[in-house]
């Protein structure tokens, strides 16, 4: 008797699934997502970890997970508490023998599995890449070199083999646990937040991922992806995947035979396959962080020296809530608070401002961008705030974006300040008193 765990966390999805798959190989199949309660604590950077918009998406993702296993007699067991402990009680309670989950990056993801190999030693844990192009086993580099950059990486990995992707499953083990009449218990705990009802900017789940996903690749846009990808706003601009992809409600894999797809029947190589470098940084990123564990969030980075910040609480407030003397980083800062979603080049613009302008520690900021974004993901979110503040990969030693030249390329008509900033005139950066000592 083959009793699985199927340990939900970043795979909100049936089609392309290999870690469903995997587990359905069994004889009674327990779906499981935790909600930890530590995601909506404020943590060493004065923030939760879970913001109202990536909350809210996760919840309609789960929702729709949970409606298609309906139909496959199988459903999500939502429990909220600590991973590793709600995890082991279930384990326990219902004689499984094997857990199965998604290949985990972040650490304190590989920490719960940790914890339950020490206190389940008899429990099989199968990890498996579904969050990924690349299988760990067949990397196009061995997992150290991608401490060296990420051209090499994409020198290696755009001609790899990919595997293919796998169809949805047609049928799925018995759960020994019956259904709940919703997927959320009647009574949420008080540290979990209501979400709102509507959609958002974004509608999570698998159904809206692949809805999005055709529509995109039927429209224009995809070739001149290239072209309008560094713009600041507008939904055609850029692919907008990055929430179902980060969520799991979207198989990477998936995506870019997607891709190889539309360039085959429409052409626009250099154009249209510019996305596909792009799912290149995602997938680096993700090695990396699998490399680095704890390294990537120290403030060392890679570099091994500390880079000379301050940490000073009116510049950071001023910088989350886009009240600094900067109008476009401004923008870019209300934008983010207000929809959770920040273009890419956005982004950089912030991130620049935060490291050099206001000369903070960065680890602040990257913790205020995963508290905000829709489409945090752990490997991309910290790695490139290393990139950024100089402490990472990057050959150069960090990125210092003209705010001014930025303006002027990406902003000369006002249109974006005017939309997300209106109103906001030039404020100074710190308050001092009379004998010019900062009072914030």
């Amino acid at each position: 008797m083959i009793n699985t765990l199927y340990w939900i966390t970043h795979d909100l999805r049936l089609d392309d699934n290999p870690a469903l798959v995997r587990a359905a190989l069994s004889n009674r199949l327990l779906c499981v997502f935790c909600v930890d309660p530590r995601w909506f604590s404020a943590h060493r950077y004065h923030v939760s970890s879970m913001g109202q918009h990536r909350w809210q998406f996760l919840q309609q993702s789960l929702n729709s997970l949970n409606a298609q296993l309906t139909g496959l007699k199988q459903h999500v067991l939502i429990e909220f508490g600590y991973p590793e402990q709600q995890l082991a009680s279930l384990i326990t309670r219902h004689k499984i023998t094997r857990l199965v989950c998604s290949r985990q990056f972040g650490v304190d993801e590989k920490a719960v599995l940790a914890n339950l190999a020490k206190r389940l030693p008899d429990l099989r844990i199968e990890e498996v890449d579904t969050y990924t192009l690349f299988e760990l086993n067949d990397l196009p580099i061995r997992l150290p070199d991608t401490r060296k950059s990420f051209t090499a990486f994409r020198q290696r990995a755009q001609d790899h083999p990919l595997p293919l992707p796998l169809t949805a499953p047609l049928s799925l083990p018995a759960s020994p646990v019956d259904a709940r009449s919703s997927v959320w218990p009647t009574h949420m705990p008080e540290w979990a937040p209501v979400a709102a009802n509507d959609a958002g900017l974004f509608g999570g789940g698998e159904t809206a991922a692949h809805i999005h996903l055709q529509q995109y690749l039927a429209s224009e846009w995809p070739a001149q992806y290239k072209t309008l990808r560094n713009a600041l706003d507008g939904w055609q601009h850029s692919t907008k995947l990055s929430p179902w992809l980060n969520r799991g409600c979207l198989s990477v894999r998936r995506t870019h035979m997607a891709v190889d797809a539309y360039i085959t029947q429409h052409g626009s190589h250099e154009e249209t396959g510019w996305i596909k470098v792009e799912l290149l940084w995602r997938e680096y990123f993700q090695w990396l962080a699998l490399e680095l564990g704890t390294q990537l969030f120290r403030f060392k980075g890679l570099a091994g020296r500390a880079p000379l910040t301050c940490v000073h609480p009116e510049r950071y407030q001023k910088w989350c809530h886009g009240t600094t003397p900067f109008p476009l980083v401004n923008a870019c800062m209300r934008q983010l608070k207000e929809t959770g979603y920040l273009s890419n080049r956005g982004r950089q613009i912030a991130a620049s401002c935060f490291v050099n302008e206001l000369g903070m520690d960065w680890r602040y900021g990257a913790a205020w961008f995963e508290h905000q974004l829709i489409d945090y993901d752990v490997a991309v979110n910290w790695g490139n705030w290393q990139y950024i503040a100089g402490v990472g990969v990057d050959p150069r030693g960090g990125r210092h974006f003209n705010l001014d030249k930025q303006t002027a390329m990406y902003d000369a008509e006002g249109v974006y300040r005017a939309r997300w900033a209106p109103g906001i005139t030039d404020t100074v950066l710190d308050s001092v008193d009379a004998a010019d000592w900062p009072v914030g």
